[in-house]
């Protein structure tokens, strides 16, 4: 296991990121302020939805399947129910930097999903936000990585 500061800047350190669950309507969905601060800090970020076209302004692809050029990282802002899912395909498709998305609540993280993805060798983080760590953080996040730190919805180590 490797404490969450340093899976968070290997996860951040690719520039090619999926993100799944980003909706047609971004006021109400967290995957898509995760989507929308990847991009403005320069990754080239793919939104992932299979009942949208485009997103933001984007193209929108209904699976990883789909995406035309592979993706580096993932990070999963669906149900949990959808994670599994989801961590299969990344599996299938040789996606080794996974992020379930969580802040307050359950958010995406399924522990199924999560111990799926490690037995067959992917880094998985359960929980806390990439718009937490690094050059994708604000003070927001960052108060918010601490407080949800003490409630365990961001995990100490990965």
């Amino acid at each position: 296991m490797v404490p969450m500061k340093q899976a968070a800047e290997d996860f951040l350190s690719h520039k090619r990121i999926a993100v799944t669950g980003v909706s047609r309507d971004p006021k109400t969905h967290g995957a898509n302020m995760v989507y929308q601060r990847l991009r403005e800090r320069g990754y080239d970020v793919v939104a992932i939805n299979p009942n949208a076209e485009t997103v933001e302004g984007d193209p929108c692809y209904p699976d990883l399947a789909s995406v035309p050029a592979p993706v580096e990282a993932v990070v999963i802002g669906t149900r949990p129910k959808t994670a599994e899912a989801t961590m299969h395909e990344c599996v299938d498709l040789g996606i080794t930097q996974v992020w379930m998305h969580r802040g307050p609540g359950k958010g995406s993280v399924s522990e199924k999903a999560a111990a799926y993805g490690r037995e067959h060798g992917l880094t998985v983080i359960p929980g806390g936000c990439p718009c937490m760590f690094g050059p994708t953080a604000d003070g927001g996040h960052k108060a918010m990585r601490w407080m949800f730190g003490l409630t365990g919805n961001v995990p100490k180590k990965v």
